[in-house]
């Protein structure tokens, strides 16, 4: 025996590691079927696979140019970086931009810019910026809004974000005086750390769910009355991500607080699926909306991605016939955003934002309907450059998903459905979460949506107007080829948007419903 011991301790390391290597040789040969590389390049194919699971983070940090990645190029997300940490987000020695692409935005300056005098709400704050509209005024809901902050949290649920994320982005809207979108798992405990609530289901009603799965009324009562912070509601009809197509929710992902904050049991799949019990036709769908907003006396809106218009047009003509319909319209962009979904949908199904929001808001006007509705923008606009050209478009605040994300620490390893966010924003492991300093990382969140909002305005002041709902389709043109064929948007997308009553900042500041909160 001491001599069989004495062999083994004269094997030197390398010898180990070459028996390793035999036994993985033979079992990539003759034990395993499932990868063809692997069984006719044992070993070597091994470094395959490997260099295809880090090849997106060795060209982000390597290989691809500044303005090259998508979704957010690495200019963008510095800038979010930069922007969220308080530091120097400037460029130097002029854009490495091709200004000359297809789609590249330009913004009309005006000969003399704006100017706000000392006692300017933006003279005493630089990020004083709420929307102008007023969420539910026109349908006189009991309890209207109008939003602190033209730029919001969108629709991101506590499941597919983690707890410390969503409670970083609550207290961080707090903080900016922004509200905050549940998304549809429904309003989690993380969601209840001071910061206005858009309450916001889908149809898996999750929060409101019955027993049969369905829509409850006494639930969404209850739920409005034991929470004053929900300061509107939102059905979803559809996603960037995945119109039209409803999802399951694994068995095995549901913990004993997801089921409870969704209403869902525990261990068993859940099925959304893509239509709602609540209603199946357009009048319908009012109706649903008029009960909700009388029960509550919330301001109630739907979310949806735009392909199709004909439905679109019959509830823009049931509005008229009706004097009735919803308070806010939130437009999601065609590209996509935190939901996972198949390349086929995230790649094709539903417009893109620009396309989507000009062919709505296009049609609503159209049948005079624009001054009812506030709409909100949703798909990469978190940039003061793409919210000027949303404002003049028609849009009267946006919402951000994934910007939002990247001011807390993502670092877009697009690996967010795996559960292996390295990040801790969009996973549940524990460990992985840890690294979520909250309080850091809620001052990042407001600090970003500060830095956005005040550089907004100083766009709009360059352009010659105190707030960005002043914009025009003139004032934005966008690259069609070379500059003698570019066009404003209004020769762009061929409408005008409807002027927003505006009278001043200090209006704003002074209004008795700013941010769903009774002033003097």
């Amino acid at each position: 025996m001491d001599q069989i011991l004495d062999v083994i301790s004269q094997i030197s390391w390398w010898m180990w590691i070459l028996i390793i290597l035999i036994v993985i040789a033979i079992r990539d040969v003759f034990v395993q079927k499932a990868h063809t590389i692997s069984h006719n390049f044992p070993i070597l194919g091994h470094l395959r696979y490997l260099f295809e699971s880090i090849g997106p983070e060795m060209r982000q940090y390597f290989v691809a140019n500044n303005r090259e990645e998508l979704p957010f190029n690495r200019i963008e997300r510095g800038w979010i970086y930069a922007s969220a940490k308080k530091e120097n987000n400037y460029e130097g020695f002029g854009t490495d931009r091709d200004i000359y692409s297809h789609q590249h935005i330009f913004i009309n300056n005006a000969m003399i810019p704006y100017k706000i005098g000392k006692d300017h709400p933006n003279t005493l704050d630089h990020s004083f910026l709420p929307c102008a509209r007023i969420i539910g005024a026109y349908n006189k809901r009991r309890k209207p809004y109008r939003p602190a902050s033209v730029i919001n949290i969108s629709a991101m649920s506590f499941g597919s974000l983690s707890a410390k994320a969503v409670e970083s982005l609550n207290k961080g809207v707090k903080m900016s005086q922004a509200y905050h979108n549940t998304g549809e798992g429904g309003l989690s405990p993380y969601h209840c750390h001071g910061g206005d609530v858009v309450f916001h289901f889908g149809t898996g009603y999750f929060g409101v769910r019955s027993d049969d799965g369905g829509f409850s009324m006494e639930k969404m009562i209850k739920l409005v009355e034991d929470n004053p912070f929900i300061r509107a509601i939102e059905v979803k009809l559809s996603q960037g991500a995945k119109p039209g197509k409803g999802g399951v929710l694994p068995g095995k992902k549901i913990t004993k607080e997801i089921a409870e904050i969704r209403g869902v049991p525990i261990g068993k799949d859940v099925l959304s699926p893509p239509n709602h019990k609540a209603f199946s036709t357009i009048p319908e769908l009012v109706e649903f909306i008029e009960k909700i907003a009388e029960a509550t006396g919330l301001p109630v809106g739907v979310k949806a991605a735009i392909g199709k218009l004909e439905q679109w047009e019959e509830l823009a003509d049931y509005m008229l016939e009706t004097n009735k319909g919803p308070d806010f319209i939130a437009v999601d962009g065609g590209e996509g955003g935190t939901g996972a979904a198949p390349p086929s949908f995230a790649d094709h199904v539903s417009l893109p934002w620009v396309y989507g929001f000009s062919d709505l808001y296009k049609l609503f006007k159209a049948k005079g309907l624009s001054k009812r509705i506030v709409f909100i923008g949703s798909g990469k606009l978190g940039f003061p450059a793409k919210a000027a050209m949303a404002f003049a478009m028609g849009a009267d605040c946006i919402n951000v998903a994934r910007e939002a994300m990247m001011s807390i620490g993502c670092i877009q390893a697009q690996i967010c459905h795996t559960n292996r966010c390295p990040s801790g924003v969009a996973t549940q492991n524990k460990w992985l979460q840890n690294g979520i300093n909250i309080p850091l990382k809620s001052a990042r969140l407001a600090q970003y949506f500060k830095t956005f909002r005040k550089e907004l305005i100083e766009i709009t002041h360059a352009a010659g107007y105190e707030h960005p709902c002043q914009f025009h389709m003139r004032d934005i043109e966008v690259n069609v080829d070379d500059h003698n064929l570019s066009k404003e948007l209004d020769k762009t997308y061929n409408y005008e948007k409807t002027p927003v009553p505006f009278i001043s900042m200090q209006e704003l500041k002074d209004c008795k419903y700013l941010g769903g909160k009774l002033t003097p």
